[in-house]
């Protein structure tokens, strides 16, 4: 079922690009399940890293976005956004550079199995992070339905704390009073 997953996990482990999952597969995991045809993950990579980046996902196999497109991306404070795509199958993985305030996201990730292999997932908090920030921009129900199906799983072993100090920092209050009022 998440086979595919590492069309896009296998790329970024052997060129040594830190990534964790979000969006709805790691919402899914934490949560309740739902279908999706893409994945979303957080990368941490710098101008230095384009190449490995393009090395990564060579373009006879996948598109990636140009490298001067990459480097305007990482220059974005907040919301950096590339698409890769495998040309063989044309799923979709949504990568997000995370800024240098937002590193720390990383040190939280999870190692789980998925298909009985290892992969990086978010932490909760942080899908939760993610998921909001997605309503903000977009208005999508579906971020709020997947905040609730992950607090109804896993509400109670998250770290509320930093959690709050996050959706303070970020701006997130009136979408979090959305799920909270469900």
């Amino acid at each position: 079922m998440w086979e595919w997953l590492f069309d896009f996990i296998e790329p970024l482990d052997r060129e040594r690009i830190p990534y964790a999952i979000v969006g709805s597969v790691a919402a899914s995991v934490y949560g309740e399940p739902r279908a999706t045809n893409d994945v979303d993950m957080l990368i941490l990579i710098r101008e230095a890293d384009v190449e490995r980046l393009q090395k990564a996902f060579p373009e006879e196999q996948f598109y990636l976005p140009p490298a001067e497109v990459i480097r305007a991306e990482l220059k974005r404070r907040e919301g950096a956004h590339l698409n890769v795509i495998p040309l063989e199958t044309m799923l979709k993985a949504d990568l997000y550079p995370l800024s240098a305030e937002e590193a720390e996201w990383l040190a939280r990730r999870r190692e789980m199995r998925i298909a009985d292999r290892p992969v990086w997932l978010a932490a909760p908090e942080t899908v939760i992070i993610h998921k909001l920030r997605f309503h903000r921009e977009g208005g999508s129900e579906k971020h709020l339905r997947d905040v609730r199906g992950m607090l109804a799983v896993s509400g109670d072993k998250l770290d509320r704390g930093w959690l709050d100090d996050e959706i303070l920092r970020l701006g997130l209050q009136n979408e979090w009073n959305l799920v909270q009022a469900g």
